[in-house]
């Protein structure tokens, strides 16, 4: 059996001495926090050396990334170190900071920007903040830096969550927000989100004009960070204001009771007073947990599991994402629990997307947004209509079609419901983001927790029963996603996939040996082909990784394995697989 390497040897096959560009942290970093978790915590030590050596490179790269900068649905992603650096921070806030100097000029943006001048935009100014990944203080402050020397107020959140942020810009009136998080990428990834000031996420055309001006910035600036001026920390200035972010967040959840009908403080008063009810919630080390205490007004009970709380920008050496995998350990701490009613959540680590369980089943988005739609519409007694994308499942359409209200389905992306923003009660997407009528227009882990707790304490029911109701009444829907790698990409792709255009209306597939036909199909984003049992599948390259996703939807509980079979067979007929 080899011997395992040592920490100098495997300090020697990832590092170049001197040369950042040249060495691969995180390479290293994950050979470490392997054998943190396997063998002895003493490795912290040497995992606590790489990560000073990248903090280097991330003060010191005057490079340009290794991937040129694009802003897509969820904003900017890629590489600490390599792609996401001081300057490359400071570069791509100077050229947001342009989109405002453009007004001056040119007002056209200003009805997506939500502000008529520079004036009002400075004068408003940028709520700031960042999740709990490696030096998110230091690209914090590189942004602020920017900012306030062009004249820009900063509302300084510090570490938190998306939705809380984007609560903060409604709260504040501030102008837009910026948030350092790539959301629920593995612990490499760095990312940026800006969002306008309607506090969602920015609309296609801002979101290229900052792309445009980041790529042409990134060669010809170079005043950011030359000669070593930035010190890593943030101004001393009049024009940063810290304050509260889950204060704003909670504010704006209580303005608006009326709207949406949760009274926060009457659902967290319920679990306080019930001794029936355990709740469980897995931050997965990201910023939630600085707020899970404070969401539930800083009780003792022990009813309430927090768990994953600690900081660790290496999240334990998982990818951390809501997931089956991931949820294992809500399930066992709530099934330990004497409790009837049993509630178990866990969140990404910039909080925009939330998982939940009973202990005995899992509830993903899919079902949820359809039981949030469900509750707020028939136990809150609010009217109106339902938004999820495509490739959510049609849970949702059969409810809208059941209570007669309409149906808003746009393609992937959270940003793609900003035409029903304020008449949708729900609007929700198969990627664990829900957000409701009366809250933000981003998608929020906490408005989703609040409202499966109010579900809970209010029927009296786990989701799991809760969801039985419904499909007692309404039918049952099984979804299911997957996904594959895929080595090319751009038009060649696109002309790959543009092969499934014989599965059109009136085609046959096979789907477990049985022969169904296709009664409709929508390409809005991807292909969705419609079948004539009322289940469906989809299939589109996805915006973020160069990867094919692919989404089912079968009526029957073992539906789902078939479609998800025939999905695959046809990327393979048509050369992907």
């Amino acid at each position: 059996m080899a011997e395992m390497a040592t920490a100098g040897q495997l300090f020697a096959r990832y590092l170049v001495e001197g040369n950042h560009a040249a060495s691969d942290y995180f390479a290293l970093l994950k050979e470490l926090v392997a054998r943190r978790n396997s063998e002895d915590p003493s490795w912290q030590q040497e995992i606590d050396n790489v990560y000073a050596l990248l903090h280097r490179e991330i003060l010191e790269n005057q490079g340009n990334p290794t991937e040129p900068v694009t802003f897509g649905t969820s904003g900017w992603r890629g590489r600490l170190g390599k792609d996401i650096f001081v300057r490359s921070v400071m570069v791509v806030t100077s050229a947001i900071v342009e989109l405002y100097r453009d007004l001056e000029r040119d007002s056209a943006n200003g009805r997506y920007l939500g502000v008529g001048s520079l004036g009002e935009a400075q004068r408003r100014g940028c709520v700031l903040g960042f999740d709990n990944r490696f030096d998110g203080e230091v690209l914090a402050a590189a942004a602020a830096n920017v900012l306030l020397a062009a004249g820009f107020t900063v509302h300084y959140a510090g570490e938190s969550t998306t939705g809380v942020l984007s609560a903060a810009v409604l709260e504040l009136h501030a102008a837009f927000s910026i948030n350092l998080t790539p959301s629920h990428n593995p612990l490499q990834y760095g990312g940026y989100k800006y969002n306008a000031a309607d506090a969602g996420p920015a609309a296609a055309v801002l979101t290229e004009r900052i792309t445009a001006n980041a790529r042409r910035l990134m060669i010809t600036d170079t005043s950011a960070t030359a000669g070593g001026e930035f010190s890593g920390r943030l101004p001393e200035s009049p024009g940063l204001r810290p304050f509260d972010s889950l204060a704003a967040w909670q504010s704006l959840v209580r303005r608006n009771k009326a709207v949406h009908g949760l009274d926060l403080d009457l659902i967290i008063d319920e679990f306080c007073r019930r001794d029936d009810i355990v709740v469980a919630v897995d931050s997965v080390h990201g910023a939630s947990r600085l707020h899970i205490r404070r969401l539930f007004a800083d009780t003792a009970s022990d009813r309430l599991l927090s768990l994953r709380d600690t900081a660790d920008v290496t999240f334990g050496g998982i990818a951390p994402e809501p997931s089956t995998a991931n949820m294992k350990g809500v399930v066992a701490a709530i099934n330990a629990r004497p409790e009837r009613l049993k509630l178990g959540a866990i969140i990404d680590p910039d909080g925009d997307r939330i998982r939940f369980t009973d202990g005995r089943k899992e509830i993903g988005m899919n079902r949820f947004g359809a039981m949030a739609y469900h509750f707020l519409h028939e136990y809150r007694g609010k009217k109106g209509m339902v938004a999820k994308t495509v490739a959510t499942s049609n849970m949702a359409n059969r409810l809208a079609e059941a209570f007669g209200e309409e149906l808003f389905e746009p393609k992937v992306g959270f940003k793609e419901f900003k035409p029903v923003i304020g008449r949708a009660l729900v609007f929700f997407e198969e990627s664990d983001g829900i957000s409701i009528i009366g809250h933000t227009p981003e998608k929020d882990a906490y408005i989703g927790l609040i409202l499966a707790l109010d579900m809970v304490t209010t029927t009296g029911k786990n989701l799991g029963e809760y969801l039985q109701d419904i499909e007692d009444v309404y039918g049952a829907f099984y979804p299911d996603r997957d996904g594959v790698a895929v080595r090319i990409k751009g038009r060649e792709l696109l002309d790959t996939l543009a092969r499934l255009e014989k599965y059109a209306p009136g085609a046959t597939i096979s789907v477990g040996g049985e022969d169904r036909r296709i009664v409709e199909v929508i390409t809005l984003d991807g292909r969705k082909m419609i079948l004539d049992d009322g289940s469906w599948l989809m299939i589109r390259p996805s915006g973020t990784e160069p990867k094919i996703r692919f989404y089912v939807e079968s009526r029957t509980a073992d539906g789902t394995v078939h479609l998800v079979n025939t999905a695959r067979e046809m990327l393979a007929e048509i050369g992907l697989l």
